[in-house]
């Protein structure tokens, strides 16, 4: 039997007994007083694109029944055009439309369009379900819809939905707050960066992540990670000046047993473990520029081999690069293949040094009290004035050397922190005079003396390692050796 229902849009044809099962199946959503909630907070617009006339207004008006905002297409053509003029929750499109395959009617468009597809055919097989639901698709229906299958479809629609919205929402409330993904600041400079890690993430864009030392390379790059599809695979941070050269290929390739003496056992490289995840490639201006060329070869083909292995491996690796030198002045002195850096500067990113941060001081030497009064089970906190006395000093090391400064202050104070305590032990250290010459005070012991002229280097090259390792005739190896141990030292 067929019903004929008049309506402003036209007329729609529906078979009765589709249409009541159907209705029937879909009210069974509100015998859940929190999903009927979730849907009257939360009407979702959809787009339901088919050639076929008929079955586009009858499945359409079921939909609008629910509770749904219903718009309709026709073409694979007119559907891109809507998804660039009005926000839809979901796509709901035949497969098989009269300019193209209605699987792609979301591919190229801007990242700003975020509706789920729901593919519907008539030419239903097992390949096509796979292939849509690995493309991205959120479900695959087929004609005649299954009322059941649509039921379930349509709730997994809103609960994803729902949970997407809360998250943003979370993220924006976190911002406003001066906190996202884990970094904290609420100035304008760093509310540009939290954007573009925003925007990013999502994707499989390689990052090439530019600041002084300091400022946070490795905490952005955990960010992109844990806001990316990938966050539940491993993400490996690798610091490139601190490996050994003689060593470095096969940590990053990985080696077969007996391909070089000490082998005595086959070994995983850095891309192979991380496969399926991503690799955080720090310093990416002190690899060797002999590995530089493999490493190219890899991120253009996506195949990677042992060492004194022939066969290549497929990986699934999404590479960030960090570097805290100029990636222009490093190709200039041959430090950074062009090529290289083309292929990690797809999505380039600058941070702020702490300078440029206006009134994240404050903000930051709080976070990291309360961090400390957590762990020690304490309630100190900043006297008067002190906040502001931090934010007037200039802090050359950016966040970590804050961070260091507010331990110290933390450690000196019975209840309340003094600014003057967290610059105090650097104050009776080895300084910098205005020759650039390092001044030692009487009693200073020999370590001291010569973390004082590493830390007085460094700050003299601007955070150059391998400049620094060649003015004070060290290797850069021993140089991160030392740099790795003051660190222990503060943290």
């Amino acid at each position: 039997m067929l019903i004929r229902v008049r309506r402003a849009f036209g007329v729609v044809f529906l078979a009765y007994s589709d249409l009541q099962s159907a209705s029937a199946s879909l009210q069974l959503m509100e015998l859940n007083p929190q999903e009927g909630a979730s849907r009257r907070k939360l009407p979702l617009s959809l787009l339901v694109v088919d050639d076929d006339r008929q079955f586009r207004e009858s499945f359409g008006a079921l939909l609008e029944r629910e509770g749904f905002k219903v718009s309709g297409a026709d073409t694979l053509a007119s559907a891109r055009a809507a998804l660039q003029q009005s926000n839809f929750d979901a796509v709901l499109c035949d497969q098989e439309l009269p300019d193209g395959d209605g699987t792609l009617v979301l591919k190229g468009l801007e990242p700003a369009v975020e509706a789920k597809l729901i593919v519907i055919t008539g030419h239903a097989t097992v390949q096509h379900a796979v292939t849509a639901i690995k493309d991205g698709a959120l479900d695959y229906l087929t004609k005649p819809v299954d009322p059941a299958k649509l039921t379930s479809t349509l709730a997994h629609l809103r609960r994803t939905r729902a949970l997407e919205r809360q998250v943003a929402s979370l993220r924006e409330e976190l911002r406003a707050r001066g906190s996202f993904a884990a970094i904290v600041g609420q100035s304008e400079a760093m509310q540009a960066v939290f954007d573009l890690i925003q925007r990013v993430a999502p994707t499989d864009a390689s990052v090439l992540i530019q600041g002084e030392s300091g400022t946070g390379k490795e905490l952005v790059a955990n960010a992109i990670h844990s806001l990316s599809s990938r966050k539940d695979e491993p993400l490996l941070a690798v610091n490139c000046g601190a490996i050994s050269e003689t060593l470095i290929e096969s940590e990053f390739f990985g080696h077969e047993r007996g391909s070089f003496t000490g082998a005595n056992n086959q070994h995983k490289g850095f891309f192979e473990r991380a496969n399926g995840g991503t690799l955080f490639l720090d310093e990416i201006t002190e690899m060797p520029a002999q590995l530089q060329v493999k490493l190219l070869r890899v991120l253009e083909t996506g195949l990677v081999s042992r060492v004194g292995g022939s066969a290549a491996m497929p990986t699934n690796v999404r590479v960030l690069a960090a570097t805290n030198r100029d990636p222009q002045d490093a190709i200039r002195h041959g430090k950074l293949r062009e090529d290289l850096f083309f292929r990690l500067a797809v999505f380039p990113m600058q941070l702020p040094a702490l300078r440029e941060r206006k009134g994240d001081v404050p903000l930051l030497a709080t976070h990291f009290l309360d961090r400390l009064n957590e762990a020690h089970a304490t309630d100190k906190r900043w006297a008067a004035g002190e906040l502001e006395r931090l934010a007037a000093r200039e802090w050359k090391g950016n966040v970590r050397e804050l961070r260091n400064a507010v331990q110290r202050a933390y450690i000196m104070a019975d209840d309340e922190l003094h600014a003057r305590d967290a610059v105090a032990q650097q104050a009776r250290g080895p300084q910098s005079d205005a020759a650039g010459g390092v001044q030692l005070p009487m009693g200073c012991s020999i370590a001291d003396a010569e973390r004082g002229l590493i830390e007085a280097t460094l700050a003299h090259v601007r955070g150059d390692k391998a400049a620094a390792a060649k003015i004070l005739g060290i290797s850069l190896k021993t140089l991160y050796t030392r740099i790795n141990l003051y660190r222990a030292a503060k943290s």
